[in-house]
């Protein structure tokens, strides 16, 4: 037996290799190893499996029950083969390989630590050496058992699991689970403890946070521990925590057969890639979770001048054009953003067709008839007023009415069961076909290249399902090599264009993954219509993106009260504001408070980039009269506040631990509320006072 212990980064993990060859991860924990926490005796063959994965046509001897990822096979056959432990550019990496005798299947680990950080990114390579193809139906990116043994506290009562609900209009509504509410709570002796069932949260399709972010937290109230992790794919993923043999495990994969309908065909000599996932680990609670992972988010992205520029994007189409434009109704508009102060303009949908656009598009031509003298006319005054021009595209699909497709065939599209996939109107086209990436880089060049456009909206409005039968070993199987074919084509355009920026959208939200953000810069949050309840999406945006990355729509209302345009404002103030309203409509005071507003937003927008993002009143929810969200810096904490409707004109915000006692508060938006909050020095607590639907931005200066 041989233990290999790693301290990193504020990261203990042990590994194990055992007497009979094979590799335990037996922990990774912010908190060190206790040997007396494992309870089981069984870990040799059926648990604290390093990798988990399934080959088709092999038995799964030991108990099981149901269709967790536990005791897979080989997976729990699996013998070390390798070690290397070596320094890159971003900090330790750690490979183990490990080999199955009978397939002669191989699987390296990998495990890239990143310097003062508390993540490591796991992936799994599997290669088939033997002498027979190989059917491979599952393979885990992370696995971990033991996940609740700290402490003795019984689980039931310590340990927390934190799920990142997410759907159109109602982003990041993170919810708390204890084991019993989810049908996990214990009934049997711990030693014993195993069911037939898992909590399981899944995405399957093209759309990757659909129903859930693909992320988690995991905490042991008991000891402060606490795990955390993202799945980094844009497409179908799995995470489950689930018992066994006295113990609870966290398993976290891409696509696999059971839910995604993926499986993949190994001849002699291939290899597969599985999805990676970035997992961490900390004892400082929440707050210090997203901050490792707003740290970890920055290294792993594309570096760009958008994410260190801020620039402000004015987009005509909340509460504003409605995918409705025109020449002359684009020109007041452009005006007035311009003198609002905004930096970029974007044309969103409908500039490419005469009236109804929504199955017809994949041509990109524009539309005489909205832009008599052309497109470039306006894109030309956009540019003569001082920002830079954007349009809308959705390159992915082809709407069933669109004129280009008679000179198509099925090659471009997704297939199942012998016919094109459908979904409201649209096909899904592949980007596994060279004639499509080629098409999609052709309008992209010609957009820059004809209207001088330095901004695109990327949205993406279908959910073509479990994925394509042509040219497939699976059907999730073709979804995912056009997801990782797509991905490959994002990376040729910013190395085309380095300056371009695009923007991801899918129906607002529903495509927040690291897979695409580690390459766009910026990402649509929602398409919430409703602005005091946007207020909760704006709050926890930090959760599942970094704030320069997460574009928070700002659109004031045609009639309302300047409050209105306050809390409208204060929703974008600390992230990436993405202006709308039809700010040419607004009265001479609303739209002071828009431009006093983007003019502050210029002055901090420099600290945003840096800043790591915490909630004194914890993550909103959509009944919350009060919402609170703070950035802080080495020297300088920014804080929004909301109130809604409700009965509670005062609110303390806790501060504790963030500030000491010689600071200086001030209101900084509106500058004509100055008055309204009180700073108690004892409990560094700060009181405000607001009516129902008004918002304010403090800034705090520590001395």
């Amino acid at each position: 037996m041989k233990r290999i212990e790693v301290v990193e980064n504020g990261i203990y993990m042990v590994l194990e290799i055992t007497k009979e060859e094979q590799v335990k991860l037996l922990h990774f924990s912010a908190i060190p190893f206790n040997e007396m926490d494992i309870v089981s005796e069984r870990i040799h063959n059926e648990a604290f499996n390093l990798v988990e994965l399934n080959l088709s046509g092999m038995d799964k001897p030991y108990e099981r029950h149901g269709n967790k990822y536990i005791v897979t096979a080989p997976g729990y056959r699996m013998k070390y083969s390798s070690l290397k432990d070596e320094r890159n550019a971003l900090g330790r990496k750690i490979e183990i390989t490990t080999y199955d005798e009978v397939s002669q299947v191989y699987v390296t680990t990998h495990m890239q630590f990143y310097n003062q950080i508390s993540i490591v990114r796991f992936w799994n390579e599997v290669t088939n050496k033997g002498k027979n193809p190989q059917t491979l139906e599952y393979i885990s990116s992370f696995n971990y058992t033991g996940i609740e043994k700290e402490g003795l506290l019984p689980r039931d009562e310590k340990m927390r699991i934190h799920v990142p609900h997410h759907s159109w209009q109602r982003e990041m509504n993170w919810q708390t689970y204890t084991l019993p509410e989810v049908g996990l709570e214990q009934v049997q002796p711990t030693i014993d403890q195993r069911s037939s069932n898992a909590f399981e949260i899944t995405n399957v399709g093209n759309w990757s946070s659909k129903k859930y972010l693909p992320m988690g937290y995991l905490e042991n109230t008991e000891v402060g521990s606490s795990l955390f992790w993202q799945i980094e794919h844009n497409g179908s993923w799995h995470w489950e925590i689930g018992d066994q043999n006295g113990h609870f495990y966290l398993n976290i994969c891409g696509p696999d057969e059971l839910n995604a309908h993926w499986f993949k065909e190994l001849g002699l000599g291939d290899t597969f890639t599985s999805v990676p996932v970035a997992v961490g680990v900390t004892s400082q609670g929440f707050d210090e979770a997203i901050g490792q992972l707003t740290r970890y988010r920055r290294v792993i992205r594309r570096p760009n001048k958008d994410n260190e520029e801020l620039k402000i994007i004015f987009n005509d189409y909340m509460n504003s054009l409605w995918g409705d434009p025109t020449t002359e109704k684009e020109i007041p508009l452009i005006d007035a953003a311009a003198k609002a102060g905004c930096e970029y303009y974007c044309i969103d949908a409908g500039w490419y067709a005469d009236g109804n656009w929504w199955d017809n598009v994949g041509e990109w031509q524009e539309s005489k008839q909205r832009f008599p003298n052309g497109l470039k006319e306006v894109t030309d005054y956009i540019r003569k007023k001082g920002m830079i021009p954007g349009a809308w595209l959705e390159l992915e699909v082809m709407g069933i009415n669109c004129p280009k497709l008679k000179e198509l065939d099925d090659t471009w599209f997704f297939i199942r069961h012998g016919k094109r996939v459908y979904d409201r109107s649209r096909y899904q086209l592949d980007f596994r076909n060279e004639k499509v990436r080629n098409y999609a880089t052709e309008v992209i060049d010609r957009l820059i290249n004809e209207y001088g456009i330095g901004y695109i909206k990327m949205d993406y409005n279908i959910e073509p399902g479990i994925g394509t039968e042509y040219e497939a070993d699976s059907v999730g199987d073709g979804l995912l090599e056009h997801q990782r074919a797509y991905l490959a084509w994002l990376d040729c355009i910013f190395e085309k264009y380095p300056e371009l920026i695009i923007e991801n959208c899918s129906s607002g939200g529903l495509r927040m993954d690291y897979a695409m953000l580690a390459r766009y810069s910026i990402q649509s949050t929602s398409d919430q219509e409703n602005y005091l309840q946007y207020a909760t999406i704006a709050a926890n945006a930090p959760t599942g993106v970094t704030p320069e990355q997460a574009a928070i729509w700002s659109y004031p209302l045609e009639e309302g009260d300047k409050e209105e345009v306050v809390f409208n404002m204060v929703n974008s103030l600390l992230l990436r504001i993405h202006q709308s309203g039809h700010l040419a409509r607004l009265s001479k005071e609303r739209g002071s408070l828009v431009k006093e507003a983007l003019d502050y937003y210029k002055t901090i927008r420099q600290d945003i980039k840096i800043a790591t993002p915490f909630w004194p009143l914890g993550l909103s929810h959509f009944k919350d009269e009060w919402v609170c969200l703070g950035m802080k810096t080495e020297h300088k904490l920014y804080i929004a506040v909301w109130r809604r409707q409700g009965n509670k004109t005062t609110k303390e915000i806790p501060l504790i631990g963030l500030v000491n006692n010689k600071v200086s508060i001030k209101c900084t938006y509106p500058s004509y509320a100055s008055n309204q909050f009180e700073w108690q020095e004892a409990s560094q607590k700060l009181t405000i006072t607001l009516e129902p639907n008004t918002a304010r931005l403090f800034e705090i200066e520590k001395e």
